[in-house]
């Protein structure tokens, strides 16, 4: 008979990870508690765009995440995979900015309807073979840095393209570890060393840590004109753990 689709790893993926090798309830084990890990890391430096993008008390991806990587269920790997997708879509509905809309879409509100579609469509479609949601998802990644490059071509401040290099090493990293997981399973397991999911929940959501206060600072150059954002590093930009944050000051001439 056909497994439930609540039933434990009833999902189409199955990380690196052994499964109930630490708990007879958490499939696995590391992978789920990296989860909440990564979580606080990312909430300290935009807690708006953070309780959008990670969640904030109600329900969020990261307790979908924990669900899924704790249960491995088809229920848990959709639920996973679609919050992401539709915070995502909010996230680009609120934050995308007017000089990159189509030329068919000229105001917000019509691309905030393209966008409701898009995912809409989007949804539907990842119920076909839920196996490949993850790969698309990533590949999101890339339309993001290449906004960010067009937006630091028109840029001089150091510090944005400071942060925004320590962005992309975590990122790079992060995806390393997602690929290494997916793709070399067998050589991490045949060293006992199966974690590298877990790794990239860590490491994608220090990307997040510094994405956070870019998305802010290109958001008020075209939302708050009138001001001239600042990024900066809280408690001293020579304290090697720091928390990023913008500061508006002044009228300011476009970066």
């Amino acid at each position: 008979t056909m497994p439930s689709i609540f039933s434990y790893q009833s999902a189409e993926v199955d990380w690196c990870e052994g499964n109930f090798e630490h708990s007879t309830i958490i499939a696995e084990y590391y992978n789920t508690v990296s989860v909440g890990a990564s979580e606080g890391q990312a909430g300290a430096p935009a807690p708006g765009i953070q309780e959008l993008l990670l969640g904030d008390e109600t329900g969020h991806p990261c307790v979908f995440s924990m669900y899924f990587h704790m249960t491995l269920s088809y229920v848990g790997q959709l639920l996973d995979e679609l919050s992401i997708l539709w915070t995502l879509a909010a996230a680009y509905s609120f934050w995308y900015p007017k000089i990159y809309l189509p030329r068919c879409i000229k105001t917000r509100k019509r691309f905030y309807w393209f966008s409701g579609g898009t995912t809409v469509i989007s949804t539907l479609m990842s119920f076909i073979k839920p196996a490949l949601n993850a790969y698309v998802l990533n590949c999101i990644a890339f339309h993001l840095l290449y906004l960010m490059w067009r937006e630091l071509k028109k840029c001089n401040d150091k510090r944005v393209h400071r942060m925004a290099a320590v962005m992309v090493v975590w990122w790079v990293l992060a995806i390393s570890s997602w690929i290494s997981d997916r793709w070399f399973c067998g050589l991490w397991q045949a060293i006992n060393f199966p974690y590298f999911h877990s790794f990239w929940h860590v490491l994608i959501a220090m990307s997040l840590f510094y994405c956070f206060p870019l998305v802010m600072y290109f958001n008020v150059n075209y939302e708050m004109p009138s001001f001239k954002p600042k990024l900066g590093y809280w408690p001293s930009d020579s304290w090697p753990i720091v928390v990023p944050y913008i500061a508006l000051e002044e009228p300011h001439k476009k970066c």
